[in-house]
């Protein structure tokens, strides 16, 4: 299917996804946060966000972490790991001040692509529930819900995301 042109064009001034350095955790995560705050979430939910959106210095060799540079820093990243036939896309954002312009569709490309390499037939995501329409139109269904890491008592959707033949 087509992209609609606004939305190709703007994909035209991002870079492509390069792998992200252990330098870059603390960017990645204020990144995720800010993302995370552009739904209303309050303060006290914003402050448990921040753990589970930290990177150690191992997460750069256990995960595929790729950041998509804009004109100011990362304007986005995606976390993949693959375990047998099973991707897990661990986190995936966009700058607030970059969403609409079609950054998470190139990171779901780079997931699928990813995945595909590492022998996954599929993806699974813990969605957070303002983000599960856009999974729904990548092709994602929801198959259940997960607990929260960060907040006891809620739960995100999971999603899958089968790769097919590509």
């Amino acid at each position: 299917m087509p992209m609609p042109l606004s939305a190709a064009a703007a994909m035209t001034r991002w870079a492509e996804p390069r792998p992200a350095a252990p330098s870059e955790a603390a960017v990645l995560r204020d990144l995720a946060l800010r993302s995370k705050a552009h739904w209303g979430y309050d303060a006290d939910f914003m402050a448990a966000c921040v753990a589970p959106f930290t990177f150690a210095p191992e997460d750069f060799d256990r995960f595929d972490i790729v950041v998509i540079d804009g004109p100011m820093g990362p304007a986005a990243f995606a976390a993949l790991s693959v375990e047998g036939d099973a991707a897990h896309l661990d986190k995936a954002f966009v700058d607030p001040d970059a969403m609409g312009q079609g950054l998470g569709r190139v990171l779901m490309r780079w997931a699928t692509a990813r995945a595909r390499a590492l022998g996954a037939t599929h993806i699974m995501i813990e969605s957070d529930p303002y983000a599960e329409a856009f999974y729904l139109a990548m092709g994602a269904r929801t198959v259940g819900a997960v607990p929260s890491e960060a907040i006891p008592g809620r739960s995100l959707p999971l999603m899958r995301l089968d790769l097919g033949d590509g």
